[in-house]
């Protein structure tokens, strides 16, 4: 009897007993040897995940408090920037002034600028390829910016119609109904697509184009492309309107080269079909220069094509 164990159990019912062997008495104190060692693994664990926690906590708080110092250096470099922006902005339009005022006291005392194109500068489009010619068309601005319009003011000096005073009219004013869609004249890159202000032209799109040049669109009522933007000749780039200096809606087009305004006149009749017109008018441009340039545009792939055509033959061989 030593070694058995002799368990009552009392209830309404009356008392019960139970007789537990030594072994049965050793198993148990296994299992409650068990449980206690897994309650004290489970609290060590506890506090080893806590400190982990922690350890990670105290981290992220340190990455926030980095990222908040990065975000404001950030915003600090975009101050910087949207200054250094607009310090650029104020003196390239410094300079278009100062080079228009230039072209516009020229025209009031006569003086013509100076040009060193000689008869050996004229180009002789005879010379050149359908391909070089379409390069050239696509390049530079060529045609009119509106599908239907009519010439109501022309390039030179004229009476403003706002300021009511004579001043150089910089380009050429189409008559449009507001909402008249304007295309591209020329590949290019848009430089400006907002409002510009100094110059009167309200919602203003500016295209920079190879060789140059460029080109304005001024009085938009909507614009749709972007400063960055690429655009193709033919591309839809907004609508006209009467924003700006405006006595009537209408859209004011200009064709600069090297920051100088030219008569657009001239390059809206230009066509593949009246291709000499632009050449014969346009006088202070260097043209069989530009041409040369074309052409070793057009060439260059012509010779990587012919280089290639006969290792094109030995392979099919």
């Amino acid at each position: 009897m030593r070694d058995r164990y002799t368990v009552t159990i009392t209830d309404y019912r009356g008392a019960r007993h139970f007789n537990l062997s030594q072994l049965m008495r050793r198993m148990l104190g296994a299992v409650g040897t068990v449980v206690t060692l897994g309650f004290v693994l489970g609290a060590f664990a506890i506090y080893m995940l806590s400190t982990k926690v922690s350890a990670l906590n105290s981290d992220l708080k340190m990455l926030e408090n980095y990222q908040a110092h990065i975000k404001d250096q950030n915003l600090q470099l975009l101050r910087k920037q949207k200054s250094l922006l607009h310090a650029v902005e104020q003196k390239a339009d410094a300079l278009t002034r100062m080079s228009d005022e230039l072209g516009d006291l020229e025209i009031l005392i006569g003086l013509k600028p100076q040009t060193a194109n000689t008869i050996a500068d004229r180009l002789d489009s005879a010379t050149l390829t359908a391909q070089q010619k379409r390069l050239m068309l696509e390049s530079i601005p060529s045609g009119l910016p509106l599908k239907q319009t009519r010439l109501t003011s022309g390039y030179g000096m004229r009476v403003h119609p706002v300021l009511n005073r004579k001043a150089l009219h910089g380009g050429l004013d189409m008559s449009a109904q507001i909402g008249t869609p304007i295309y591209a004249t020329a590949n290019g890159v848009v430089e400006w697509a907002a409002p510009h202000k100094s110059s009167g032209l309200g919602n203003m799109i500016k295209l920079n184009h190879n060789y140059g040049f460029s080109s304005t669109f001024g009085h938009l009522n909507k614009i749709l492309v972007n400063v960055g933007d690429y655009v193709q000749r033919g591309d839809l780039i907004g609508h006209t309107g009467n924003t700006g200096m405006s006595s009537a809606p209408h859209l004011h087009y200009e064709i600069r080269y090297l920051h100088r305004r030219l008569d657009p006149k001239p390059f809206t009749d230009w066509s593949f079909e009246n291709y000499d017109v632009l050449f014969e008018r346009e006088e202070n441009i260097k043209w069989d220069s530009l041409a040369e340039s074309v052409r070793k545009a057009v060439i260059s792939p012509e010779r990587l094509l012919l280089q290639a055509e006969p290792k094109l033959s030995a392979i099919s061989n």
